[in-house]
This record gives structure tokens, sequence and C-alpha cells, in this order.
């Protein structure tokens, strides 16, 4: 079975649970805090997609990362997806829950990247920016990155607004590169 919906059966369901149990906004966290984990340890991911390793010792990877720092429901799902042998697919299971968290509450992801750390006037503004856009609330992400030069670039779904100076100077080089009146500097 594909892992999307592999992913997808599990988050629904596990959405599903934690709206009826009233704990949506606790189980959102402990996801956050997973992929977070995921993200900084990619080899934690490999391990759990390892066929090699035992679901024991998986099952006690996951003991020792998360037990008393996720609900007991959270907790209880993982134990859950890791006893079906369903571990490969735990980092994709809370992507696709948080996404359907955000769906669910209409938010949308937004991320912007800069040169610096935004104040929190342009944080405001990056907001409002997006939540005039998107008609959403909106959970912006920030990035630094000193290659774009200065200036901006927002990511909105799979649209982007590319603000930044190395993209302004990119166009002009390719404006005046067939131009035999300016010398190729």
């Amino acid at each position: 079975m594909h892992e999307s919906r592999v992913a997808s059966r599990y988050a629904n369901s596990l959405l599903e649970l934690a709206h009826e149990k009233g704990a949506l906004e606790q189980v959102h966290k402990d996801m956050v805090l997973f992929t977070k984990i995921g993200e900084e340890n990619p080899a934690l991911v490999r391990i759990f997609k390892n066929p090699i390793i035992t679901h024991e010792k998986k099952l006690a990877i996951l003991n020792s990362l998360l037990k008393g720092r996720v609900s007991d429901l959270t907790f209880s799902m993982f134990d859950i997806i890791s006893r079906k042998n369903r571990e490969p697919y735990l980092y994709f299971i809370a992507k696709e829950f948080i996404s359907l968290y955000k769906k669910k509450n209409n938010i949308e992801t937004a991320e912007v990247t800069t040169t610096f750390p935004l104040t929190d006037a342009q944080r405001t503004s990056f907001v409002n920016l997006v939540a005039g856009a998107t008609g959403k609330k909106v959970d912006l992400h920030e990035k630094i990155q000193d290659e774009i030069i200065g200036g901006y670039i927002l990511k909105i779904g799979d649209r982007q607004i590319d603000e930044s100076v190395k993209s302004k100077l990119q166009k002009l080089r390719t404006k005046f590169k067939d131009n035999p009146y300016i010398s190729k500097y």
C-alpha cells in the first residue's frame, strides 16, 4: 500500500478520535513535536523504515523519545501503529495529521525567506498579506538565507512571490545578456 494512503488513513482516524476525546490541540502539538524530531534527526526516520530493525527495538526507541512528552492518546496510537508493523509510516502519519488539522482549522502555511530576522511589525505585515490573499489563519515560518542578498521570498502553498535582490539581478542579467550595446562584465 502506498505510504500516502496509509498515512492518510491513520491520520484521519487519529484526528477523529482526538476530536471525540477533546484532545485535538494536544495531539496536534504532539505531532508537531514528532515531525520536528524527525526533521532534526533524519536517521531516526530511516531507522523506522529499516526492516532489519525489530519492532521491539523501534517501540523501545519510541518509548525513550516520547513517553511522558506526548499525550497518552498519541502514544497509544504510536504503539498500535508499531504493533501493526507500520513504523515506516510514522513520520508521514504525523505530517498528514498536521495537514488535516490545518485544513480542519482553516490554517494556511506560508514561508518567508529573508536575509535577516523579521521584526514583529514585518511579521505582522506578512501574516496580514497572506491572510488577505487566502482568507485563512496563517502559520508563518521564517527562513534566513544570505544568498538572496536582500528582499524576500514568500511561499504560500504552491505559489511564490520572489522579491529578492538575487532574483532581480538575474532578471536584469537575462534582459541585457543579448544586448550588443552593453559590454559583458
